[in-house]
């Protein structure tokens, strides 16, 4: 039989993986990493109010590029899955 004191970190080396894995979850995407803050920007250093007309259009302008960031790294990805399942023999 195995002491108790074999088993913890048995048990630990096993669930180590999955707490690595909880760790990832707080990382940005790859849209918030590289477009920024929105209201900063947009703002541009003061010269444009919140609120105003033109403040409204940069966000909503924002978002579109954003999405299509995000879209455009999904598709990347599945890409990349297909690609992999379909060539299975090549690295």
């Amino acid at each position: 039989m195995r002491s108790i004191s074999t088993r913890a970190p048995l048990a630990l080396l096993l669930a180590l993986p999955l707490l690595a894995g909880c760790l990832e979850r707080g990382q940005p995407s790859l849209a918030e990493t590289t477009m920024g803050d929105d209201d900063q920007f947009c703002q541009g250093g003061g010269k444009v109010k919140q609120g105003s007309s033109e403040y409204i259009a940069c966000r909503k302008d924002r978002d579109v590029q954003r999405q299509r960031l995000e879209a455009r790294a999904d598709r990347r990805q599945r890409d990349l899955g297909e690609y992999m399942l379909n060539n299975p023999n090549r690295p």
